[in-house]
């Protein structure tokens, strides 16, 4: 979550900025399929959510739903396009070419949110004046210059976990005014600095420790069959 959330800057709550990006990815599949109307229990239904919450979280965007018929697809997935600022290019630097940090400049699909990294850094130096995907590779003592030149404000993190507080710190002494903070280490940065943290293994042992739960009633309810016979 951003340090500047708990201000009144962001009027849309971060959990609905969560949930919008899936309702605009149903909303596409609807449009492709055809389909001219869909109504907030259609979203609902599909993505497994409350209407009442799909009603609220399509309020903070410009668009209204017609009584009976529901909202007019086109447009709906334009307005979130536009809203969550999908249309337009963002672009970033990554630092930490890794292999987590190799497979997102690999991902052209980031383009089509918006997103596009132009340049990775690392302090390898063997890497430098390499490129992935076309997209130059510099030694991290390059960033400070290479920004004043472009005025790059996002940066990617994916550098390994000892080493993400002090990389974000020089990311913020350069410029970044904005981190996707994909190792998880939960950096300090200054209030003015947007963060979002997305650690895949947090949400590993999310899974794993939801999966262990399910065969641990598994087996407690084969035993109390056992017991019963």
């Amino acid at each position: 979550m951003s340090n500047l959330e708990s201000t009144n800057l962001f009027k849309v709550p971060e959990p609905t900025l969560r949930r919008l990006p899936w309702y605009l990815a149903y909303a596409q599949l609807v449009l492709k399929e055809g389909e001219s109307f869909l109504s907030s229990t259609q979203i609902a239904k599909n993505i497994a959510v409350d209407a009442s919450m799909v009603a609220k979280d399509l309020s903070y965007v410009q668009i209204s739903g017609r009584t009976r018929v529901g909202y007019d697809v086109k447009e709906l997935v334009d307005v979130l396009e536009n809203f969550l600022g999908f249309t337009n290019s963002h672009n970033a630097f990554l630092f930490g070419v890794g292999s987590l940090g190799g497979a997102l400049m690999h991902d052209n699909g980031l383009n089509q949110f918006g997103l596009e990294i132009v340049a990775g850094f690392d302090v390898k130096y063997e890497l430098s004046g390499t490129s992935i995907n076309r997209i130059p590779i510099h030694h991290t003592d390059r960033f400070v210059e290479l920004q004043k030149q472009t005025g790059v404000n996002i940066g990617i993190l994916t550098v390994p976990v000892d080493k993400a507080q002090a990389v974000s710190e020089i990311m913020i002494a350069g410029g970044i005014q904005a981190i996707w903070n994909f190792t998880p280490y939960r950096i300090r940065v200054p209030e003015k600095i947007v963060v979002q943290n997305t650690s895949i293994y947090a949400h590993l042992a999310v899974m794993f420790n939801r999966l262990n739960a399910i065969k641990e009633c598994e087996n407690c309810q084969k035993k109390t069959n056992n017991n019963s016979k």
